[in-house]
């Protein structure tokens, strides 16, 4: 019994020792150690990464000595996953605390991550921007509204529809201008490489047929529906029918409405695609690529009309019995 005693006390003295070393080690590693980085340095932290992907980055750059040591710290610290995504710039010699404490805080940061949906309009991207600390959004939406581009010989009245959604990884001190080039320069990569030709095969300008692309960005809720949506709004366009796409009216509204009123059916807005003929005069939304591909590629067929039946499908018709068969199933 007393053998066992003396066992057991030697090795809690061991345990503590372990611990203590321990202790020390993560206190040099961390909290002293100031060799690292030797020079500045800028480093791209990606969206979604975790804490394990931060520390072996960090440590990769020769940011932190110790992968082992920054995740210990960031554990104990419960910072594991506050840590930011964007790109820092590293002053030379700071402790891997300082270096924890920089990429949670956000210190240093020179570019951060910015992410527009498929879908949004210009007023959203503006508040967007302005939320993610880029200025005034009033001021975006001035900068959206006066811009131009021209494609294929044609001016867009506006830049809507041809901010394109993305994620960017934007300098935190860029200008609106800055900004929009970013944008507008993704979106002319984004264009098929045959839009010019495919545009006039489709007797439409290009900013038309983007005009289209924004309606079944903001109608089609399944990707492979989205060139059959594009066929039935050319089909109309073809045969002088109005559109008749309730997210066109929805655009002139200054908040969301979950229903369309009759009273909105009958306003004379040029975006009123039930009351006038052809495409409104700028697009609704910024289309993504899917649905620009769709505009210049649509999937050709006989439908006339489509209804949303849920589950992110439609049920689309020929006719206008077909249609309201379709409506009375699933609208009501």
């Amino acid at each position: 019994m007393r053998r066992f005693g003396t066992f057991l006390a030697f090795s809690l003295v061991l345990i503590a020792l372990g611990i203590g070393a321990s202790a020390y080690w993560l206190r040099e590693a961390v909290s002293i150690d100031r060799r690292l980085p030797t020079h500045e340095i800028s480093l791209v932290i990606p969206r979604g990464a975790s804490g394990h992907d931060v520390a072996r980055l960090l440590a990769n750059h020769g940011i932190v000595g110790s992968r082992i040591a920054f995740e210990l710290l960031a554990r104990i610290r419960s910072q594991q996953s506050s840590m930011k995504a964007g790109e820092f710039r590293f002053s030379p010699h700071r402790t891997a605390s300082e270096v924890l404490s920089q990429v949670v805080d956000g210190g240093e940061q020179i570019a951060v991550w910015v992410t527009i949906p498929e879908g949004f309009t210009s007023k959203e991207i503006a508040a967007v921007l302005a939320e993610r600390g880029f200025g005034n959004s009033d001021s975006f939406e001035r900068a959206f509204a006066r811009g131009s581009l021209v494609l294929g010989g044609t001016a867009t009245p506006t830049l809507e529809g041809y901010l394109f959604p993305d994620s960017y990884l934007i300098p935190k001190t860029a200008s609106s201008h800055e900004i929009v080039k970013i944008f507008t320069d993704q979106f002319r990569a984004a264009l098929p490489r045959d839009a010019t030709e495919r545009a006039r095969v489709l007797h439409l300008t290009i900013p038309q047929v983007v005009t289209l692309a924004s309606l079944v960005e903001r109608e089609a809720k399944a990707d492979d529906e989205r060139a059959l949506m594009a066929g039935v709004y050319y089909n109309r366009l073809r045969l002088g029918m109005p559109l008749q796409v309730d997210a066109t009216i929805e655009y002139t509204f200054p908040h969301h409405k979950s229903t369309i009123s009759l009273a909105d059916l009958a306003s004379d807005s040029p975006y009123n695609t039930y009351k006038h003929a052809g495409l409104p005069p700028t697009p609704i939304a910024n289309p993504g690529r899917a649905s620009l591909d769709a505009a210049f590629h649509p999937r050709a067929s006989d439908y006339l009309y489509y209804v949303y039946m849920g589950n992110g499908r439609s049920a689309f018709a020929r006719t206008l019995a077909e249609h309201n068969a379709n409506v009375a199933r699933y609208l009501h």
